[in-house]
């Protein structure tokens, strides 16, 4: 990805800065130097932003310290895959299309990083790490909230005393609390409940829609002659609908597998995603789904030694997922759609 970037900022003769800071980026950063000074950059939790300040409060420039902790964060939620699916769901992850945002100043790597460890620890039934974990999780992205639902269910569903799963709910109060805090700000600077819902709606066209109207808005955009400005608009929308039928096989496989606070965690976010005006940033969210990288991993290393035919094809599989990183990072770099 830093090859493509390169490749970019030399043939399009584009700075940096350019290159690293398109899209989202420019609000997160904006949001770290200025506050919400924008209109609508409230739908951006404060988490990100606050964390860069920080980190570039000694003088370094902003968007360099912003590529450095997701590039840290990255590792961070690597090794947290690990532990949960061994290396090959790691790989998996790091081979992910969309891999690009969690190489530049976007909440993809540290959410990742804070939700898998969040995960990690309640799975080891240390709830009060858990719990500190997802409230990072939770100030970074409003995804946050379908974290908070899914470790409910896990803590319902965990063996245990029913005296010991309210313990585990209890721990759940912190991330709640952060949450809360930000609707609470947002109230007291607009003077409205639905504050961050009508900036995404305003700002990224994410209102109501039901999941019929979703999926034709989505369509619409691959209709021959839509979007002529845009010709990279048509397979990236085209992305989202095979993401969003890829959680929905995620999900079956782990309500079949009767892992329900799995199953929560992905069909949450398909919920919310299916009612928006059209699947949009779904490509992005993949890389959230912790179990869809886990099964991934699973069908990848098989059992016993594998037969040369499978390592061949797996080999085949990393250079195609390289291909399609290069070319989703080249999206991004130059300035187009990528989701």
């Amino acid at each position: 990805m830093l090859l493509v970037a390169i490749w970019v900022m030399v043939t399009e003769h584009r700075a940096a800065k350019d290159v690293f800071g398109n899209w989202d980026v420019a609000h997160y950063l904006g949001i770290a130097e200025n506050g919400y000074a924008e209109a609508n950059s409230i739908a951006f939790f404060p988490g990100w932003p606050l964390l860069v300040r920080l980190a570039s409060s000694v003088g370094l420039p902003v968007l360099a310290v912003g590529t450095v902790l997701a590039l840290v964060a990255s590792g961070l939620a690597a090794a947290a895959l690990y532990r949960l699916g061994g290396a090959p769901a790691a790989i998996a992850w790091l081979l992910a299309p969309t891999a690009v945002f969690t190489l530049v100043p976007y909440t993809e790597a540290v959410f990742c990083a804070a939700a898998f460890w969040a995960w990690e620890r309640a799975t080891a039934r240390q709830w009060g790490a858990a719990a500190v974990l997802a409230s990072v999780a939770a100030s970074v992205r409003v995804s946050g909230v379908f974290l908070i639902a899914a470790m409910a269910v896990l803590a319902l569903t965990q063996a245990g005393a029913s005296r010991e799963r309210g313990r585990r709910l209890a721990w759940l109060g912190l991330p709640v609390a952060v949450v809360a805090a930000y609707l609470g700000y947002l109230y007291a600077i607009t003077g409205s409940w639905t504050a961050w819902l009508d900036a995404q709606t305003s700002g990224w066209a994410r209102g109501f829609a039901w999941p019929w109207q979703s999926l034709q808005h989505t369509l619409n955009v691959l209709a021959p002659g839509a979007y002529a400005d845009h010709p990279e608009w048509r397979w990236v929308f085209a992305a989202e609908i095979v993401s969003m039928a890829v959680g929905l096989v995620v999900t079956i496989v782990q309500l079949a597998q009767r892992r329900w606070a799995e199953a929560t965690w992905v069909g949450l976010q398909l919920v919310a995603f299916g009612t928006s005006y059209w699947f949009m940033s779904v490509n992005r969210a993949v890389l959230l789904w912790f179990p869809l990288w886990i099964l991934v991993g699973r069908l990848v290393e098989g059992r016993g030694r594998p037969p040369a035919w499978r390592v061949l094809l797996v080999s085949l599989l990393a250079v195609v997922a390289l291909a399609v990183q290069a070319v989703w990072a080249w999206l991004f770099f130059a300035g187009r759609w990528a989701s």
